[in-house]
């Protein structure tokens, strides 16, 4: 099945370098979670803020259920502003 992993601000660097616009499609095994493809990655669970599945939060729980064809999993770090 086909999946898009999309990374934002910081965490843009542990995409492979054939991304594009901070985003790559994959091809992934029927049962795969957003915290595998969080660690097949290498993404630091620590830099793991805020993950939407097609654009709805996916808290701990969630990230643990298997994705679907078609599913667009992105996440960002925290940030800090003022």
């Amino acid at each position: 099945m086909r999946v898009t992993f999309k990374l934002f601000a910081t965490l843009t660097g542990y995409l492979p370098p054939h991304a594009v616009k901070h985003a790559v499609e994959l091809e992934v095994g029927e049962a795969v979670t957003p915290n595998q493809l969080i660690d097949r990655f290498q993404v630091p669970r620590a830099q793991v803020h805020l993950v939407l599945v097609n654009g709805v939060y996916a808290g701990a729980a969630e990230r643990d259920r298997p994705l679907s064809d078609g599913d667009a999993l992105a996440i960002w770090p925290p940030v800090a502003g003022g």
